[in-house]
C-alpha cells in the first residue's frame, strides 16, 4: 500500500500536483504528454505519468528536466511549494 509522504501535513507529491497542474492548463490529456515527452527522448508511459501525478510513482532528474522543458517553466518554478513548505 502507497503512502502519501507529509511534511508539517502537507503532501510532499509537488512534483506530481504541479505535473497534473499545467497538463490540465494545456488541455493536454496523459497520451499527449508522453507523446510530448517522446518527443524529447524521454518515454514515460501514460500510466506512469499517471502514478507520478498521484504520488505512487518518483519522478527521476532527468524526467523532472524534461517535464520543466515540457511544460515551459523553470525547475525552480517546479518546486517552489516543496520550498514554501520547508520555510
Amino acid at each position: 500500500m502507497n503512502k502519501i509522504i507529509k511534511y508539517n501535513e502537507e503532501s510532499l507529491n509537488v512534483i506530481g500536483n504541479k505535473v497534473r497542474k499545467y497538463r490540465e492548463t494545456n488541455k493536454w490529456s496523459l497520451t499527449d504528454l508522453s507523446n510530448k515527452l517522446m518527443l524529447l527522448g524521454i518515454d514515460i508511459p501514460k500510466s506512469s505519468l499517471q502514478n507520478i501525478e498521484t504520488g505512487k510513482r518518483v519522478v527521476k532528474e532527468y524526467e523532472f528536466y524534461a517535464l520543466c522543458k515540457v511544460f515551459g517553466v523553470s525547475m525552480e518554478e517546479m518546486l517552489k511549494d516543496f520550498i514554501k513548505i520547508l520555510k
